[in-house]
């Protein structure tokens, strides 16, 4: 009763002159889906012990039975959780976030058997990666639909069809005047004609925004997540879900009311199976992004989008006070104890600098440094749109070094599908897709299918790119998975000094803590080799780090010494 208790309040805040009894109709539905569900409470926080791969399905390997022969590479790489990115019914414009039918996979993605029972291939996929012990999560797009929706589709036949309301129409474009057009310069505008009235879309125009000041909106959103839940899926990436609120005379972003809503679909999920995964897609500052995390009563985790900008400027400066600043508590708030940041390299979307998380001045400093080609540009320089070996001229000892930044800070991990072999920039996909979608959307370089016989090939020479980076980064996952001082320890930063007591901006040092033991990090973020004393004394015993390197040190004066691009992990307990 606790529960329905919670529900009926936020209710409550959301739609103070509607009745109950909708809502308690809701909760008879929400009674017979747990137990129907045959699924025990997911482990609690698992999601801090996670490695995530992000994947097209379809680019990754065809369709979900291809994927499914891909699950020992997966296992074998260290990947212990998948994030599709969508796989719901779309016409495609939009890489699939533009949903049309939230109750089904795509046709093309489930192979020869689509013609007999077309969630079987789906279900056999996911039983299979739970075998292997990998959880599925997969994006959920909750602002918006396709404008080929049902619910669209008959909100456009008129002003008093019951789906009206389920989006945002007005007769002129005078509402919301105050929200920033998120695609600038693909889209002039965020209002779009339609008969003889426009509704509103934050993204593209082929997307228009959902009304959740329709109650039956949230309930049947809601409703979309349960159905997913009674098949097995593990979570939920929340696609935009800054914007899900809008007001008159406000910018349209983190409305408190965004909150409430989101308070509701984490009830409502933790009602069914708790510990389910609820990732919020914010690209906000850290400041923002941890309201939603509420009072642990809203999203799981979240993106830390700030970082992943910083990382790069760190890399170009040769310093690595970008991220330290970054993850300071003026920056980087505390967050609830079982909520967890988010971390990325690359992602679907560009090198996203929206001066939302970044200033001015990195922006154009990191535009700067990493835009080497003009096609790479994206929305007017508030973006890169550009592979992780391409951003690091192809040099395996550059990627594996970010990698190295990348999973040894506080948060999960998230690598994207095609980044641990040096996957480059598609052109041909990027040529293909513009015809698709109508939009010069340069994000499309970034995707593309991948040839596993190519791949192959370059495995077997030792001299490849392909080969040099997946050994690389395959060995950090591997060892990362056996410490959870990675996931969930602490972490202290040390100042490096050089001889002379120089300090050696150049090394980012820190350590990595449990109670159970240390693990002290050293990244070179130059091409220059760095002689360096340690920061912290050394147990006697050790003479090789976790990732099997030689500790080079001088026994006179205790320095070590860091190659060009250098990494070391030292397990000190």
């Amino acid at each position: 009763m606790e529960h329905f208790e919670n529900m009926k309040r936020i209710w409550t805040e959301l739609y103070p002159e509607q009745s109950m009894e909708l809502l308690e109709l809701f909760f008879d539905e929400l009674e017979d889906a747990r137990s129907q569900a045959n699924f025990k409470p997911h482990k609690k926080e698992w999601y801090k012990d996670a490695i995530v791969y992000s994947i097209y399905v379809d680019l990754f390997n065809k369709d979900f039975a291809g994927l499914e022969d891909k699950l020992d590479y997966l296992s074998h790489l260290g990947v212990n959780c998948l994030w599709l990115l969508p796989v719901l019914e779309s016409p495609m414009k939009d890489a699939g976030f533009d949903i049309s039918d939230y109750r089904k996979i795509r046709t093309e993605l489930l192979g020869d058997k689509a013609l007999g029972d077309q969630q079987e291939v789906f279900l056999r996929f996911l039983n299979a990666a739970h075998e292997k012990g990998i959880k599925v999560i997969f994006d959920i797009a909750i602002n918006h639909t396709s404008d080929q929706h049902q619910w669209f589709k008959e909100s456009r036949k008129s002003k008093d069809n019951p789906f009206r309301d389920y989006y945002i129409w007005n007769k002129d474009t005078d509402k919301y005047r105050d929200a920033r057009i998120i695609f600038e310069g693909l889209c002039e505008t965020n209002w779009q004609k339609d008969g003889d009235e426009y509704f509103f879309h934050r993204f593209f125009e082929f997307q228009p925004d959902l009304n959740f000041k329709n109650p039956f909106v949230l309930l049947e959103m809601s409703r979309n997540m349960i159905f997913w839940l009674q098949r097995g899926v593990d979570g939920f990436r929340a696609d935009a879900i800054p914007y899900l609120w809008k007001e008159d005379g406000t910018d349209c972003e983190n409305h408190p009311k965004t909150h409430t809503v989101v308070k509701f679909f984490r009830a409502v999920l933790d009602y069914i199976r708790p510990n389910t995964l609820l990732l919020a897609e914010a690209c906000q500052k850290p400041h923002t992004v941890v309201k939603y995390f509420g009072e642990g009563d809203e999203c799981n985790a979240g993106y830390h989008f700030p970082l992943m900008p910083q990382m790069f400027k760190a890399l170009a400066m040769n310093n690595g006070e970008p991220i330290r600043q970054t993850l300071s508590k003026e920056v980087t708030p505390s967050i609830p104890g079982d909520a967890q940041w988010f971390t990325f390299l690359r992602c679907h979307d560009e090198l996203s600098l929206e001066l939302v998380y970044v200033t001015e001045e990195d922006r154009k400093y990191i535009h700067d440094n990493y835009c080497k080609k003009p096609e790479w540009n994206f929305r007017l320089g508030q973006g890169i749109s550009a592979r992780l070996a391409e951003l690091m001229d192809r040099d395996p000892d550059k990627i594996g070094l970010i990698y190295s930044v990348m999973l040894t800070l506080p948060g999960t991990p998230v690598i994207y599908y095609g980044d641990e072999f040096a996957k480059l920039n598609d052109h041909d996909f990027y040529e293909k897709m513009i015809k698709v979608s109508g939009k010069d959307d340069t994000r499309f370089l970034v995707r593309g299918e991948i040839s596993w016989d190519f791949i192959g090939q370059e495995m077997k020479d030792h001299d490849s790119l392909t080969y040099q980076v997946y050994t690389r980064i395959r060995n950090q996952i591997i060892t990362r998975n056996k410490y959870e001082n990675f996931g969930r320890g602490d972490i202290n930063f040390f100042d490096v000094q050089g001889f002379n007591n120089q300090e050696v901006p150049q090394v980012l040092s820190y350590v990595r803590s449990v109670p159970a033991g240390d693990i002290l990090i050293l990244n070179n973020l130059s091409h220059v080799e760095q002689n360096i004393l340690l920061p912290v004394p050394l147990n006697k015993d050790i003479t090789h780090d976790l990732l099997g390197k030689e500790l080079m040190i001088n026994e006179k004066d205790k320095s070590l010494k860091l190659p060009p691009y250098g990494y070391l992990w030292i397990l000190n307990s």
